[in-house]
């Protein structure tokens, strides 16, 4: 009866085992776990950190806040902040915001907001306020990317000084060399014409870039510049990190790379997983926002 009993109770702990829910887990490079507070002490010796996000995936969003709020302790304020979400032509109002001279309101009806903004960017945009750090607009205007998907990357050499200014120093380098844009190629189809496939990864192309071009001109020596941005811009060290290792080879620079896992345990997927230096795996069937 009393083996029955511990037999019985080992199982209904193994159920309790296996029911324990993971919200995410992080590894490094080799594949091996590693906590959130060596994480961040790995990246205060970084220049640059992009941290890749699925943009409607919560725990990614409270994650790029908790982290950034631990770096700032880390590297005692020596910190600078960007983000994909806002761009160039829109730096003004965002500064307005950050110095306390526009409210949340003015912010909102002066600038291109994300419609996630409120919740998602929103907490990291009054971190800095609230740390007097730097927020840089990173981003091409999208109008641009929308004229080069239509009317190809020469079409900008028509635009205005000033409006260049909000765009990287052009001519910008387009090539299938860039990870991460032969995959675009494969995912406009065999059918597709070649103008188009190329305007397409182009339009990709002069936000990676100009988003690399505002990373360097606002970084500075002995700050980490934290930037979130879509995982596409940064995975496989392409994107954004491929235009800055064009620019400024010695740069040191981490990327954190997100990766949807079925597994409850949140082990490395066997399929489709290429690391980076560091690599945040959620459940795939977490709850999306929108």
């Amino acid at each position: 009866m009393k083996n029955t009993f511990i037999i019985l109770l080992l199982i209904g702990f193994s159920i309790l085992k296996a029911q324990e829910l993971k919200p995410y887990q992080f590894y490094d490079k080799k594949g091996k776990e590693i906590k959130t507070d060596k994480l961040v002490k790995e990246l205060a010796d970084y220049d640059v950190v992009f941290f890749g996000e699925n943009h409607n995936n919560s725990i990614t969003h409270w994650l790029q806040l908790k982290i950034t709020e631990a770096l700032f302790e880390k590297k005692k304020g020596q910190l600078i902040l960007g983000a994909e979400m806002f761009e160039r032509d829109n730096q003004s109002q965002l500064n307005n915001y950050l110095n306390g001279i526009y409210d949340a309101k003015t912010l909102k009806d002066s600038a291109r907001l994300w419609n996630n903004y409120a919740t998602d960017y929103k907490p990291l945009v009054d971190f800095a306020k609230e740390k007097k750090l730097k927020f840089i607009a990173t981003n091409v205007p999208r109008k641009y990317a929308s004229q080069t998907a239509k009317e190809g990357l020469e079409s900008l050499n028509k635009l205005s000084e000033k409006d260049k200014t909000y765009i990287a120093q052009l001519p910008i380098k387009v090539t299938l060399e860039t990870p991460g844009y032969p995959e675009m190629k494969k995912m406009m189809g065999d059918h597709a014409e070649g103008t188009k496939v190329m305007n397409f990864i182009s339009a990709q192309a002069i936000k990676d870039a100009t988003m690399a071009e505002s990373i360097l001109k606002n970084s500075e020596p002995g700050k980490t510049f934290i930037h979130y941005n879509g995982n596409f811009h940064s995975k496989e060290f392409g994107g954004i990190y491929w235009y800055i290792k064009q620019k400024n080879p010695n740069l040191k620079m981490a990327v954190i790379s997100v990766f949807e896992s079925e597994d409850p345990e949140l082990k490395i997927p066997e399929k489709e997983y290429i690391p980076t230096d560091f690599n945040l795996i959620i459940p795939a069937d977490m709850t999306k926002t929108y």
